[in-house]
């Protein structure tokens, strides 16, 4: 196929998401079962050309005056990947299976239309319903925010220290050019280009478990949780379990990780990626009917993990059309599950424990307010200023990525380089000694806590 077929591709594929509301995905997976003369080359720079389409929906859209998938698909072209009206035009000769030729107000469009006078959420690439959200959570450096989170993601993968150093990964995937990761000491990065990204599971480094795809942020929430030999850990939203394996790691297989999610099926991962990572300290609980699979741990965990079910706005880089599909009804479930979340974890953290409450998100509304709600419901608990919490990780730079806006550390692809991440972690104190301090007329850890913050 040639570039100016794949761009029809990419229009048709554009056309399916639009009218059936569904993942990119799958649209190029059924455009590819249909076009079987398609390549693996060709299928992967169609996806390339969709993904950056939807990355700059809205500028798209804003710079061409039209909503259509075709003007969508010329718009990026010239906003993802700076390609000015004379190259697009060459493209668009409507020989062979090349798109029709540019109009005269397609070609105006692209040659003149600016974005300088654009709104944040056109500028920003994000859904013009977010825009208040934005503007709370980041004031007026919300539309570089979203544009940080509408460009491309590197690669990112975390060693393995249970079976090699950073130093043997780099030098076992030499061939792929990777780099240390900036602020995890434990993570690896290949930068992305415009084509398809490393087939990592044809990688022995990969097969052999010596690496695990985990974007930095993800890396550095694990490490913020400072899991020591010994503990018992409960991971209560692990999933495929990504970070109960970066905590086994942290832990050099002593203690115990209990891996739990109220979705048995998210598991099923799990156990395969537990052999191959020579992860042998976790325990996989999966529901059991109405059976209370967790009873035995209540007021026994050193550290609880809430890998919370969040809007995703953070990893947008990642899932550029998920952006576009998410809807306010989908913030309003996330904010109740979190809620009971929280109130879940209570249970099972001991008297001197840890709770490290963690989202994918960049939204106040999941982040720094769900924990004012959960502090004023439980004075036994208090957060960790960010500087602390990054102090016992051995990791104390991280604490310039304090959130403003309260408890917790903050990353973005605009401050961090890395995915959107929030990460907060509360110490629960003993019952006796909080006795004690209400007794003498000393405020509650909580509250003391949240006059910290807003000093």
């Amino acid at each position: 196929m040639t570039p100016a077929a794949h761009i029809s591709a990419a229009i048709e594929v554009l056309d399916d998401v639009a009218k059936r509301r569904r993942p990119a995905a799958e649209a190029l997976k059924d455009w590819g079962i249909a076009h079987r003369f398609a390549g693996s080359k060709d299928r992967a720079a169609i996806a390339s050309l969709v993904f950056d389409a939807l990355r700059k929906r809205a500028s798209a859209i804003y710079v061409m005056g039209a909503d259509d998938p075709r003007a969508i698909m010329l718009g990026a072209l010239r906003e993802a990947r700076g390609q000015g009206a004379e190259a697009i035009a060459a493209l668009c000769s409507g020989a062979g299976h090349a798109p029709a030729p540019l109009s005269d107000e397609e070609r105006h469009r692209l040659e003149t239309g600016s974005l300088a006078d654009a709104p944040d959420h056109v500028r920003g690439d994000y859904p013009e319903w977010l825009a208040s959200h934005f503007e709370a959570a980041f004031g007026a450096r919300a539309a570089e925010e979203g544009a940080a989170l509408a460009a491309r993601a590197p690669v990112d993968l975390r060693v393995n220290i249970l079976k090699c150093s950073r130093e043997q990964a780099l030098e076992k995937l030499a061939h792929l050019s990777p780099a240390p990761t900036p602020l995890s000491p434990i993570g690896m990065r290949i930068e992305a280009g415009q084509g398809r990204g490393p087939a990592l599971t044809a990688e022995t480094a990969y097969v052999k478990g010596l690496v695990e795809p985990q974007d930095e942020a993800s890396q550095l929430a694990a490490l913020l949780c400072a899991a020591g030999p010994g503990e018992q850990v409960l991971d209560l939203c692990a999933g495929g379990g990504g970070k109960a394996l970066a905590l086994a790691g942290q832990m050099h297989n002593r203690g115990q990780v209990y891996a739990y999610d109220a979705d048995g099926r998210r598991l099923m991962p799990i156990h395969e990626r537990l052999e191959r990572a020579g992860a042998r300290n976790i325990q996989v609980r999966a529901p059991r009917g109405k059976a209370d699979v967790l009873a035995d741990l209540e007021a026994r965990c050193d550290l609880v993990l809430i890998d919370a079910p969040c809007t995703g706005v953070g990893a947008w880089r990642r899932h550029p059309d998920a952006k576009w599909r998410l809807a306010p009804g989908a913030l309003d479930r996330r904010l109740k599950e979190q809620r009971e979340l929280l109130a879940m974890a209570v249970r099972f953290v001991k008297p001197g424990g840890r709770l490290a409450y963690v989202t994918c998100s960049a939204l106040r509304e999941e982040n720094e307010d769900q924990i004012a709600a959960f502090l004023a419901a439980n004075p036994d608990f208090a957060s960790r200023s960010a500087a602390e919490t990054a102090e016992a990780a051995g990791l104390p730079d991280l604490a310039r990525f304090a959130s403003p806006h309260g408890p917790g550390i903050r990353l973005s692809p605009a401050t961090s380089g890395t995915d959107g991440f929030y990460i907060c972690v509360l110490a629960k104190v003993n019952s006796s000694e909080l006795a004690q301090m209400s007794s003498v007329g000393v405020p509650s850890p909580a509250k003391r806590g949240r006059d910290r913050e807003g000093a």
